[in-house]
């Protein structure tokens, strides 16, 4: 014991139980991925513009509203399953976000739901974004950032046994209606983003529909027959096997990608 050096016990945080659960979960889901690369040159460059112009927009809201408009376009993609032979397809395209905060002077990331997104505009999407960052917490257990939740709940939740707490996930994914209500139908993770890594983050997750957004990377492309430096991101999509077949989901991909590479919204 006297070889162990220094050390410190850290607290445990609310949020990353639920976290363990939602990875053990997961992994019972029957995800296809696809690992894309995206050149986002001409968006940067109109996203720049209308910054200059003091609009109220940034590239993950811009990015945000692109995916809920090619989700719009192939709505199986969100579906959820109920029982053993029906789908649900909701209108409502409801995308989960991670938000950082710091919480007792620790920085936690707590999930911010922003609905209809397929209804907004990017700068509606940018203020939600903006509002769920300032707004005030009080215990990081017991929020989706800004929906309340019952404390009691949440407290009895986090006091459980795990595998009492799986059987809370497994009955809240069986009921496509609650699914939608706690937690959306469609994640987006921009954890890549905080640095600059060649490669693509492999998510694992419960939602239907996700999507990893990871760095920007400069390197060599072809544009209009010419090799030029171009802007990439590189983005990881998993799909439910279980809900959509691989050719609808390469069509909704194609049409994503075409969303993203002509700057949807921004001309």
């Amino acid at each position: 014991m006297q070889q162990l050096g220094e050390y410190r016990v850290e607290s445990f945080p609310s949020s990353r139980i639920a976290t363990m659960d939602i990875g053990a979960v997961g992994r019972t889901k029957h995800h296809i991925a696809a690992l894309i690369e995206l050149d986002v040159t001409d968006a940067r460059r109109l996203l720049a513009e209308r910054k200059r112009d003091k609009q109220h927009l940034s590239f993950n809201s811009w990015l945000i509203k692109c995916i809920s408009q090619a989700v719009d376009e192939c709505k199986a993609l969100h579906g959820i399953k109920q029982g053993k032979r029906k789908i649900v397809v909701f209108d409502d395209v409801d995308i989960s976000i991670m938000i950082e905060r710091t919480v007792d002077g620790k920085k936690v990331p707590l999930p911010y739901v922003i609905r209809k997104t397929n209804t907004k505009s990017i700068t509606e999407i940018y203020d939600e974004i903006r509002a769920g960052q300032r707004q005030a917490i009080d215990d990081e257990g017991n929020y989706v950032l800004g929906e309340k939740k019952n404390a009691l709940l949440m407290n009895a939740y986090y006091a459980m046994p795990g595998f009492l707490r799986r059987m809370v996930w497994r009955n809240i994914l069986g009921n496509p209606f609650i699914t939608k209500q706690q937690m959306g139908t469609v994640i987006v993770t921009s954890v890549g983003m905080m640095g600059k890594v060649t490669g693509w983050v492999l998510p694992v997750t419960v939602h239907p529909l996700s999507f990893a957004i990871g760095s920007i990377i400069k390197k060599p492309g072809v544009k209009d027959d010419r090799i030029e430096i171009r802007e990439y991101l590189y983005m990881t999509i998993t799909m439910d096997h279980d809900v959509i077949d691989g050719a609808p989901a390469m069509r909704a991909i194609s049409t994503l990608t075409k969303l993203v590479e002509t700057g949807y919204g921004l001309t």
